[in-house]
């Protein structure tokens, strides 16, 4: 199996990292301030404040869909639906990147309160 060096990054992890160059064969590998991993989005410093923003962004955009392709409004309905659409969004690979900060934990509680509004 060949391996795809184009498809290889460089993420410098840690306080006190010098950031080295590194070569893969006669290619030198490009380094990245954040990557995507596992559904993952880690920064530098191992941060996962971009992963509750996007997070947030994709989950803002079901409330809008639903409103615009359901005619009834009731509660039996709705809930339902917010529960089967919305939460996927916020609760995906949460035991790995968990909201670290209070920040990221009211900005994603802020989307769930959303709908009740």
């Amino acid at each position: 199996m060949k391996f795809n060096k184009a498809k290889c990054k460089v993420l410098h992890v840690g306080w006190g990292n010098l950031k080295h160059n590194y070569r893969l064969g006669g290619e030198w590998v490009e380094s990245s301030p954040e990557e995507k991993d596992l559904g993952v989005l880690a920064d530098e410093k191992l941060k996962v404040i971009q992963q509750c923003v996007l997070a947030a962004q994709k989950a803002n955009c079901v409330p809008g869909c639903i409103k615009r392709n359901m005619t009834s409004r009731s509660r039996e309905v709705i809930l339902p639906l917010y529960s089967t659409l919305l939460r996927p969004h916020l609760e995906r690979c949460v035991q790995l990147w968990g909201p670290q900060y209070k920040k990221d934990m009211e900005l994603l509680e802020q989307v769930q309160r959303r709908p009740q509004r």
